[in-house]
C-alpha cells in the first residue's frame, strides 16, 4: 500500500496488487469488493477496467485499489511512479498494515 494522501487529493491511499492473468485479476477485484462489503465498508463509486482485466481500479474514496496483470503492473510501475509515499504491507502474523520495511516475511 501506498500512502499518497501528503502528495495527492485524491485519496489517502493506493492499494496495489497484481495476477498472472487476466481471470485472476478479475477474481482478485471481485474478492476485494465482496470482502470491503462484507466488512461494512459498501461497494466502490466506480470500477473501471473489467473489460480487459489487464488493470482494474476500484475507488473507494479515502483509497484506490489498483489490480494489474503483472506484466501491466510493472509497466506502469505506480510504486516507482509515487516512490515518495510511504509503504506500507500486509504483516500476516500481526495482521495489520506495517511499514514496508517492517513486514515480517511469511516462511
Amino acid at each position: 500500500m501506498l500512502a499518497v494522501e501528503k502528495l495527492l487529493r485524491l485519496a489517502d491511499a493506493f492499494v496495489v496488487t497484481s495476477g498472472a492473468n487476466p481471470r485472476q485479476v478479475r477474481t482478485i477485484s471481485d474478492e476485494v469488493e465482496r470482502q470491503l462489503k462484507l466488512s461494512g465498508n459498501g461497494g466502490p463509486a466506480s470500477v473501471e477496467g473489467l473489460d480487459d482485466a489487464r488493470w482494474v481500479l476500484m475507488d473507494y474514496g479515502d483509497f484506490v485499489v489498483h489490480v494489474f496483470v503483472e506484466e501491466a503492473r510493472q509497466f506502469y510501475d505506480l510504486e516507482h511512479l509515487w516512490g515518495d509515499a510511504p509503504t506500507w504491507a500486509w504483516d500476516e502474523a500481526a495482521e495489520a498494515l506495517v511499514p514496508a520495511a517492517s513486514a515480517a516475511v511469511a516462511p
